[in-house]
């Protein structure tokens, strides 16, 4: 054991000059051993450089006759010289520091034998004092002995260098902003309703404090006051999440639920809040009263009565909404469809203004696309509404409502075309019964139906069932009362059946509200016409025959009747001979083609004054076409017309009058250039 070496008398201390005062020698940052510091302080080099010559050849030269110490010696187990030389030459320039006063961290020695060199209390620092002064500790720490490298796993490796000072951490920073102050001053921009500024307020104080319910609910409040409702929902939501209990934030959720027309939703915080205390019924009022409205509009259209109910439910329930705030989508499709209950023209209109308004917000919506698709069906363009209903599945291919409405529309479509088809092959019968099937595809849909009525009705005319025909057309007005097609098939199947009268009328009424019609015109002037010529004698009605009959016809129902009211047959009927005298008459006319054709167009009844009434500008005075008087005046040359109102015989007898020739006229014709 060494440490008596420690105790001995060592050489007194150099006091260091000036030089190396006033200019301290930095300390070597150089890797050092493990098992060794390097000293506190080593002399300079300027003190080194002082020494004689001599003297530093006489320590190399005792070197190397000293006894040899080991590497990993303690330096208090060094004597007093050689702990002064290894200072030295650990300091000098030029020479190489001993191995173990390196620190290289690759290297770990197995076991260290003495602590490091810069332990306290051993060596100078660097202003000239010892570590143990300063620590007030006058006896150095011991070496440790008798360390068992077997048993225990070696020490980690120390720093060469004392460990820095710690740096207290800085103090804590007051934070830029002050949430309070930010708070009040959003409170008087609230007082004073400037809402936009409030919320920066409330932002700032937010951004200091996110998680305050204060904040959030004031925020909250600011948002709902400048009518930005979705904002304020998602404050009071963050809020409610961090205090689910506090009955304010929940009393302002429910009202935004309500401004955004979400009254189911209003409805369970109010029941959330009277768990918690009671709530009255007023505060309740807005909430159930929409719920209410937009339940009346679902049981209206579920139970199939009027639309109109729904769109007046419907109307009640937006009042609650908040300013600005969009209709929400389950309403405006409930629109959409009480307008296509209603299925007028106008209604039709707005469901397909509905449904754009919805596919412009997502033109992907199938729901939308099925809503516009039906209004299209609705309004007869089956075309583009079959594209609507295709488009739908195509955004969604399990959308039931686009699958049945499309098979409808082609159903619907393929029927009527049959139909139509059969028509215009001359199988009326077969054209009935298709259109009879296709009215019963789609009982609800007016306009599709009300053109198929049309359909058949014009098919009833070719069957001669001006009943059935009329019957049809009123079901078609019925169902689309502005259908004009209509109107004008009735008022011929009505004309056909005898009532030119009405059906004058109502080609009158038609042309008050559609005066751009030119067509028009010409249908009244020879509905008209047809007027004029019911009121006369009906020489197809006296002889029992259609005005489509035969020459052949006619004489077989002129021979029958001829001898049926024969006054030698009837001697006892005094009207016996005025029938006679009709029945030749009728004959006279229709047995003769030129006679047959002026009746039937009409020409007979024109009044020659009444065609120059207006001089030589033209027909003033007369209300038939243009066409039936020049039809009339071609071809007739200078022999004038002649009337006969006896009934000529149908066995071939005629006779001659004054001032024309007569067909078949009996005895006493009238004189004249006209005869009728």
């Amino acid at each position: 054991m060494v440490l008596p070496t420690f105790f001995s008398k060592s050489s007194p201390k150099k006091k260091p000059d000036s030089d190396s005062q006033s200019h301290p020698q930095a300390p070597d940052l150089s890797p050092r051993s493990p098992s060794r510091k390097s000293s506190s302080r080593s002399p300079t080099k300027s003190t080194r450089e002082r020494q004689p010559r001599s003297v530093r050849k006489n320590s190399r030269t005792r070197t190397s006759s000293r006894p040899i110490f080991a590497a990993d010696t303690h330096p208090l187990n060094l004597p007093p010289d050689e702990r002064e030389r290894r200072r030295s030459a650990m300091d000098a320039p030029g020479e190489a520091v001993p191995s173990m006063e390196v620190d290289d961290e690759s290297r770990t020695p197995s076991v260290p034998s003495s602590p490091p060199l810069m332990s306290p209390g051993i060596f100078h620092d660097i202003k000239g004092g010892r570590d143990d002064d300063r620590n007030g500790d006058s006896s150095p720490v011991p070496p440790p002995h008798g360390i068992n490298t077997t048993s225990s796993p070696p020490p980690a490796p120390k720093s060469s260098f004392p460990a820095p000072p710690s740096i207290p951490p800085p103090p804590p920073q007051p934070p830029a902003v002050d949430a309070e102050a930010c708070k009040t001053l959003g409170n008087k921009y609230f007082i004073a309703k400037d809402y936009k500024r409030a919320v920066k307020e409330y932002t700032k104080a937010l951004s200091v404090e996110p998680k305050s319910v204060t904040y959030l609910s004031n925020r909250a409040a600011a948002y709902m006051s400048d009518n930005r409702y979705e904002e304020a929902l998602v404050d009071s939501k963050a809020a409610e999440e961090i205090d689910p209990s506090n009955v304010k934030v929940l009393h302002r959720l429910a009202r935004i639920y309500v401004h955004l027309g979400r009254p189911a939703d209003s409805l369970d915080v109010f029941a959330r809040i009277a768990s918690i205390q009671p709530v009255t019924a007023q505060e309740k009022a807005q909430a159930e009263s929409m719920q209410m409205h937009v339940s009346q509009a679902e049981n209206v259209l579920r139970e199939g009565t009027a639309g109109s109910m729904a769109i007046h439910a419907l109307d009640q329930a937006e009042k609650g909404l908040g300013f600005g705030v969009e209709k929400p989508r389950k309403w405006q499709l409930i629109r959409g469809e009480a307008y296509l209950k209603m299925g007028n023209v106008n209604a039709l209109g707005e469901a397909q203004n509905v449904a754009m308004a919805l596919l412009r917000r997502n033109n992907k919506d199938p729901e939308a696309l099925v809503l516009r698709g039906r209004a299209l069906y609705g309004q007869g363009d089956n075309e583009k509404a079959l594209q609507h209903f295709r488009e739908a599945l195509n955004c969604d291919p399990d959308f039931r409502d686009a699958v049945k409405y499309l098979r409808l529309v082609q159903k619907l479509d393929r029927t009527k075309e049959e139909g139509n088809a059969a028509f215009k092959a001359g199988r009326l019968r077969q054209a009935v019964d298709l259109y009879s099937q296709a009215l019963e595809v789609d009982p609800l849909n007016k306009g599709t139906n009300s053109k198929i009525f049309c359909n058949r009705a014009q098919t009833w005319i070719k069957l001669k069932d001006y009943k059935s025909a009329i019957a049809d057309c009123t079901r078609a007005l019925t169902l689309e009362p502005t259908y004009t097609k209509a109107i004008r098939t009735r008022a011929k199947a009505l004309g056909e059946s005898g009532d030119w009268t009405t059906a004058v009328q109502d080609l009158k009424a038609l042309a008050e509200s559609h005066p751009q019609d030119a067509g028009l015109a010409k249908e009244i002037r020879a509905a008209e016409l047809e007027l004029k010529k019911s009121k006369r004698k009906d020489f197809y009605k006296i002889l029992g025959v259609p005005k489509d009959a035969t020459e052949n016809d006619i004489k077989k129902a002129y021979r029958k009747l001829a001898i049926i009211h024969h006054p030698d047959k009837n001697p006892d009927d005094e009207d016996a001979a005025g029938r006679f005298k009709e029945v030749g008459e009728a004959y006279e006319t229709l047995s003769d083609a030129e006679k047959r054709a002026r009746y039937d167009s009409g020409e007979d009844l024109i009044d020659p004054s009444e065609m120059f009434a207006g001089g030589a500008g033209g027909f003033s005075g007369a209300s038939f076409s243009p066409e039936v008087i020049f039809n009339m005046m071609n071809g007739q040359g200078g022999g004038g017309f002649t009337f006969s109102p006896g009934g000529g015989s149908p066995f071939g007898a005629s006779s001659s009058s004054r001032g024309g020739r007569g067909r078949g006229g009996a005895a006493g014709a009238f004189p004249g250039a006209f005869g009728f």
